[in-house]
């Protein structure tokens, strides 16, 4: 079966001795679960593993009662250490003050009880862990699949990858893409949007925010203004609410927006979002053009291809701690700027014939990159770019 790199990492930081409660956060469906329970097969302590989300009720005492499990389940072994993991936890209503509570009490009593807990809600995980266990954590987190992975699990080709995106679950499935494409949208989409958002979140005009997914995946790698959002949309309310749903889309692992650079902070937050999915099968499951149709059409599978790559980016960025813009001035953009610690890449992405790069020109001409950088034609294959790690060029 096949391991992603995450599971040695998470390895080596359980194995040290007891310090930081472990967070492992990422969107629904990556494998968060799979590789704790390939994780544990390797453990040589006693551990005990549970799922809010298997549980109706699950709350402030189910968790208290789990912790005391776990206690005597160390106490019974004679066990000089003992692994507690608990899934799903941003179920779990007030979460982090009992966490903090049941923690400093082993931390106390000298009761050596590593922790590990797993969420698929990045913006409820991160609201406990700032409210509550601050010095307390460390956290981890578990993005939607690259295309090497895809690729070694799997044995796909770049242009499925860029088609079909990066969810294991799906890919039996794509041999009939209507299936594929149901199996998307009810398994995953609408489970993440009613159970991580909807079901934990207020959130008072839910059918605003499906739509809002459904129009930001479809513009995937396109620049919209809240102004021209709120035309498409019905009943939209006003640009703060679709701000907030946007970032309630991103947070969940589903869609993103990505700011303009700029010289000030300032005009980054009042840009008009540029849509990026966080994985492009949901691009492709909003978009009902075919496989087989989509890689004959340059205008279509362009698209595509720019949102992998986006993709690609914004995953790598949760992870390797760097920023991710877009730039615009009058027709002139740079599809991608890339921003770590001082340092910054233009990038733009290329799939067809007849490209003029005037917008690298100007981008090159007002803020002086340390780098820019070409992918797809005349420039760095597709392919190869979706195999590197992003923060290599920096």
């Amino acid at each position: 079966m096949f391991e992603r790199s995450h599971i040695e990492g998470l390895k080596k930081r359980i194995e040290e001795p007891r310090k930081f409660i472990q967070v492992v956060m990422g969107p629904r469906q990556v494998g968060k679960t799979m590789m704790i329970s390939q994780l544990l097969q390797k453990m040589t302590v006693g551990y005990l593993y549970e799922s809010a989300d298997a549980i109706s009720n699950a709350n402030n005492t189910w968790l208290q009662q789990i912790w005391e499990s776990a206690r005597l389940k160390m106490k019974a072994a004679s066990s000089m250490e003992f692994l507690l993991v608990v899934d799903e936890i941003q179920r779990i209503e007030n979460w982090s003050e009992l966490v903090k509570q049941q923690w400093d009490r082993d931390t106390y009593e000298n009761i050596n009880i590593k922790v590990v807990l797993l969420g698929s809600s990045r913006l409820l995980i991160q609201k406990g862990l700032t409210e509550s266990l601050a010095g307390r954590f460390e956290t981890f987190y578990m993005g939607h699949w690259s295309y090497p992975e895809m690729r070694a699990a799997f044995d796909w080709n770049v242009d499925q990858y860029i088609y079909f995106g990066g969810y294991p679950g799906s890919a039996a499935l794509i041999g009939d893409v209507d299936r594929w494409r149901n199996y998307v949208k009810d398994s995953l989409i609408e489970t993440v949007i009613s159970k991580d958002i909807l079901m934990l979140t207020r959130v008072l005009k839910p059918a605003l925010l499906k739509r809002l997914f459904e129009l930001g995946s479809l513009y995937s790698g396109q620049i919209l203004s809240y102004t021209k959002l709120i035309g498409e949309l019905q009943d939209a309310g006003n640009t703060t609410t679709l701000s907030h749903y946007l970032d309630l889309l991103s947070e969940s692992g589903l869609l993103a927006g990505l700011e303009k650079y700029a010289g000030n902070v300032i005009r980054k937050r009042s840009s008009s979002p540029k849509f990026q999915v966080y994985n492009n099968a949901l691009l492709s499951a909003m978009d009902h053009i075919k496989y087989t149709d989509v890689v004959v059409n340059p205008a279509k599978w362009g698209r595509l291809v720019e949102s992998s790559i986006g993709t690609h980016l914004i995953n790598n960025a949760l992870v390797e701690r760097f920023n991710v813009y877009y730039w615009r001035e009058g027709n002139q953009e740079v599809d991608f700027v890339l921003e770590k610690n001082g340092r910054t890449i233009a990038l733009e992405i290329k799939s067809g014939r007849g490209y003029v790069p005037v917008g690298m020109k100007l981008f090159d001409q007002k803020f002086h990159p340390d780098k820019l950088l070409l992918v797809g034609t005349g420039g760095l294959p597709v392919e190869d770019f979706l195999n590197i790690n992003p923060v290599e060029l920096f």
